[in-house]
């Protein structure tokens, strides 16, 4: 069995290896750029941790797992493109180092080389993995829209925050666990409890980082505190203590959320207050925990044996715990 930093380290390996067109330059080295930057490789990871947990070996599941890869900077490289973010781990995001337009066609092209790589999935399994892939970028980007939508809107319900995290972040990871295990071999029913345990993971993931964003420690979440505060992000926790205030409470809130010049520290203060007053941060503590434990209970229910699955509970540990 692959722990999950020997299924990092492959496919960090693979990616250096692995070629992309020269010509023309314009296009392909911003492509290349992104991702040089990094990244802790979690999705194609988990690809190859589902396909071993089935198969015993992972050959099958490189290209596919470096798809998913691809796919994803993808997303990452036009969402700061729409945000007009200046950094991505810590470099010059594309549309910085390069131009706008050069970031949307070099976006385009990792879209188009993803899909490429995932076609030359086994034959046996082509057809249903490629269907899981291309249902999931859709999803990806529906996600993306509702997010974008739902700045220009003074309230969001609690389920369509939930709707668009699950479509946004859960189930790219989702599909990474529920591809691999196709890959791997496993039965339809043992792929869809994957998929089931990446996506309450995913939303539990989600769910923290809104939680962090806020109460998190900076020295190790590497960013200052309140941030989804100063720029009225519809986070988990607004749209509780929007649900939840009291009318003066309310009023304080869409003060904040309709200003247009406030002093940042000022704001951050006193939206915290009102979520203190209110619990919001053990409300969400508590989404959290009720995510990650029924990700848990579809693993436990996985047909494989429990010895098989550490590296999965290892995995969901680690990722609830990262920045605590």
């Amino acid at each position: 069995m692959y722990s999950l930093l020997e299924a990092q380290n492959l496919i960090e390996k693979h990616l250096q290896t692995f070629s992309i067109p020269d010509t023309p330059p314009e296009l392909y080295e911003p492509v290349k750029y992104i991702l040089s930057l990094g990244g802790k490789r979690i999705r194609p990871a988990l690809v190859l941790l589902a396909c071993d947990l089935f198969s015993g070996g992972v050959e099958s599941a490189l290209l596919p797992a470096v798809a998913i890869e691809i796919f994803h900077n993808f997303t990452l490289l036009h969402d700061d493109l729409m945000d007009r973010s200046e950094l991505r781990r810590g470099s010059p995001t594309v549309h910085v180092k390069y131009n706008e337009n050069v970031a949307i066609l070099s976006g385009d092209v990792m879209s188009i080389l993803a899909n490429r790589l995932m076609n030359q999935s086994p034959g046996v399994v082509l057809n249903t993995v490629h269907d899981i892939f291309t249902r999931t970028a859709m999803q990806v980007c529906e996600g993306q829209q509702f997010d974008m939508n739902f700045e220009e809107r003074l309230t969001v319900s609690e389920e369509e925050y939930l709707t668009m995290i699950e479509l946004k972040t859960a189930v790219l990871i989702a599909a990474s666990l529920k591809i691999g295990a196709i890959l791997g071999g496993s039965s339809q029913k043992d792929a869809d409890d994957l998929y089931e345990f990446g996506r309450n993971l995913g939303i539990a993931f989600q769910l923290q980082d809104d939680l962090l964003d806020t109460y998190g420690d900076p020295s190790i979440i590497g960013k200052k505190l309140g941030t989804d505060i100063v720029d009225n992000k519809k986070t988990f926790l607004m749209i509780e203590a929007l649900e939840k205030a009291s009318s003066s409470q309310d009023r304080e809130l869409t003060g904040w959320l309709t200003k247009k010049d406030f002093d940042r520290e000022e704001k951050i203060s006193a939206v915290v207050s009102i979520f203190d007053a209110l619990k919001i941060k053990e409300l969400t503590e508590s989404r959290i925990r009720d995510f990650y434990n029924a990700s848990l209970l579809n693993l436990k229910q996985l047909n494989r044996p429990e010895e098989r699955k550490a590296e999965l509970y290892n995995f969901a540990s680690f990722l609830m715990n990262r920045n605590r």
